[in-house]
């Protein structure tokens, strides 16, 4: 019998790469509820403005301002920050104004999206910023967002919309590259504005898109802005190993992420790649206390906060999502005959017959929240649908716990940074910033302050030589 190999920690060495992700009513479903949390999105500009200057004095790397095309009321159960949030380009090009070193890294749709428009867009904000923009491409659509959009095809199989994809990606750098470095000569005296010899078109005639060019946007400062992308379907992992700059995944496990990483360099490399032009990202929500028993208790009343279905003809009226009940926990842990209350405490004689979904529901609640199944601090049925229902990447402790997360993870080489969701505004990414970063600090893991002035500075990227728009050839299949 083979013996797997284990996972060795504490074998790598060097700083990770640190992000925010924006969620101004909290990543944390019940976040905007805690008390003293920011709750109105009318309000957004403030919260925006003081996370964006908290995140830069901590030293972050980028802030990541994802998008959600569409609006509907059960978001307000599941993720209430994308029922009404400011468009990412426009906040991205408002933060650019009251910040100097963090990256600001903006969404924009294939499906929804012309890329002309959009490398316009994304060159101006990075001259705005002076190189501190970043891209998020997502790929392809749903059908709420397709019928705001007027479309019913934007989705289309994964092959249509990762063809798609590669040809929007490539035909953003050849319109990024129709201006050179020094095409602006601006000499007053012989009257001649720009050297028009090094300025070309780029007549891109493909299945998709037809763009003459050039593109009426100085080049970026950064050359070439860098790429995000996000998703793990193979499609997306090919996509990203070819093009993206930043890859954002989230695994389930340190042993899957560092499987992930591994198999992540060796795509890169058949792509004619090297595995470090590709920054791994993962996303963590940590919730940070004083003490690890302080955290406990933050997320014990952010799931007391969480609505429930419990009967009443209140909960029925709400709307909730189906997951929300003891009865549909009940029937996933392989129990379903037996009626609980949701504050009931699961005994130990109940947990026994959980099958392993229900085992390793009891192990998240024992993780997030220090309870237990017979203990002083019980686990209660309320602990395992809020378990079931927000399957985030929750990391709940003190500011060390969280370091010692993070560090394993890096060392481990299964990440090469952090993503951080806060379960609200803005007691929790303060208490990141201020507690677990200068403890990452300490660790040398993170850097203080600023040694680059661009996106792709922070991301140990050099600017790449520009390269002349080449029309392209159409045949039977564009190559991810």
């Amino acid at each position: 019998m083979t013996t797997p190999t284990p996972v060795r920690m504490f074998e790598r060495d060097g700083q990770l790469v640190l992000g925010a992700m924006v969620r101004t009513l909290g990543a944390f479903p019940s976040g905007w509820r805690y008390p003293g949390a920011h709750r109105n999105p009318a309000n957004d500009p403030a919260a925006l403005k003081r996370l964006a200057r908290t995140a830069e004095k901590a030293g972050l790397d980028f802030l990541f301002l994802g998008d959600w095309l569409s609006s509907s009321s059960d978001l307000e159960y599941t993720e209430p920050s994308l029922l009404a949030r400011i468009d990412p380009f426009s906040s991205a090009a408002y933060l650019a104004a009251v910040t100097n070193r963090i990256g600001l890294i903006g969404t924009a749709s294939t499906a929804h999206s012309e890329p002309y428009a959009i490398a316009r867009a994304a060159a101006s904000i990075d001259r705005l910023s002076g190189g501190r923009f970043g891209l998020n491409l997502t790929v392809g659509t749903d059908p709420r967002a397709g019928a705001n959009f007027g479309r019913t095809d934007a989705g289309g199989p994964d092959d249509n919309r990762f063809e798609t994809g590669v040809e929007y990606v490539r035909l953003l750098r050849s319109l990024w590259d129709s201006w050179d470095d020094d095409a602006v000569v601006a000499d007053a005296k012989r009257g001649i504005l720009v050297d028009h010899s090094r300025v070309d078109p780029v007549d891109h005639e493909g299945r998709r898109f037809s763009v003459a060019g050039p593109l009426n946007a100085l080049r970026p400062v950064q050359g070439q802005i860098p790429v995000v992308h996000a998703g793990v379907s193979v499609r997306a992992r090919e996509f990203a190993a070819a093009h993206a700059d930043i890859h954002i995944v989230a695994p389930s496990s340190l042993g899957d992420a560092v499987k992930f990483y591994r198999e992540a360099g060796l795509r890169a490399t058949a792509a004619g790649r090297a595995p470090g032009d590709i920054t791994i990202i993962a996303p963590i929500l940590p919730i940070v206390g004083e003490t690890r028993q302080a955290a406990f208790a933050i997320y014990d009343e952010l799931v007391a906060l969480v609505p429930l279905d419990d009967g009443s003809p209140r909960a029925q009226s709400l709307g909730l999502p189906a997951n929300r009940s003891t009865a549909a926990l009940l029937r996933s842990v392989g129990l379903p005959l037996l009626e609980r209350g949701l504050d009931e405490a699961v005994s130990l004689a109940t947990a026994e017959r959980f099958n392993a979904v229900g085992q390793r529901l009891l192990e998240v609640v024992e993780s997030r929240s220090g309870r237990s199944i017979g203990g002083a601090r019980p686990i209660t049925y309320r602990h395992l649908v809020v378990a079931q229902a927000i399957a985030a990447p929750l990391v709940v402790g003190s500011a060390v716990d969280i370091a010692d997360h993070l560090e394993t993870w890096f060392r481990a080489s299964a990440a090469d940074g952090f993503a951080i969701q806060s379960a609200f505004l803005h007691e929790q990414f303060d208490a990141f910033a201020h507690q677990v970063v200068p403890e990452l600090v300490r660790r040398g893991l993170a850097h203080e302050g600023y040694d680059a002035k661009t996106l792709r500075g922070h991301l140990n990227l050099t600017k790449p030589a520009r390269e002349a728009p080449v029309a392209p050839t159409v045949g039977p299949h564009w190559v991810i």
